[in-house]
């Protein structure tokens, strides 16, 4: 039980996270796509066809797959940055 409160704890920073990841200008185009569908996730009719699967989703599936999708995210804009973008090139003129 302990384990469920600390992903909902930790949901505010993965959607910080999450947020700034999607308005970075190098961000992968997957995460767009992932996060859309992780937002059609949380919104989906099933919440309202079945109810008891619909608070299992809502309480367990979905602040654990926003955990992963934000640590994907930190992985991706980290890997995308030690690599260099064409924004962080510096050049010199002589």
């Amino acid at each position: 039980m302990r384990q469920l409160f600390s992903l909902w704890r930790f949901g505010a920073r993965d959607l910080r996270i999450l947020w700034a990841a999607l308005r970075h200008p190098n961000r992968p185009n997957w995460l767009l796509l992932a996060s859309l569908a992780l937002l059609f996730f949380a919104l989906d009719p099933f919440n309202f066809a079945f109810p008891i699967l619909g608070v299992v989703d809502d309480l367990v599936l979905l602040p654990l797959l926003l955990r992963i999708l934000a640590a994907l995210a930190t992985h991706a804009m980290d890997s995308h940055s030690a690599t260099g973008s064409h924004d962080d090139r510096v050049v010199s003129v002589q």
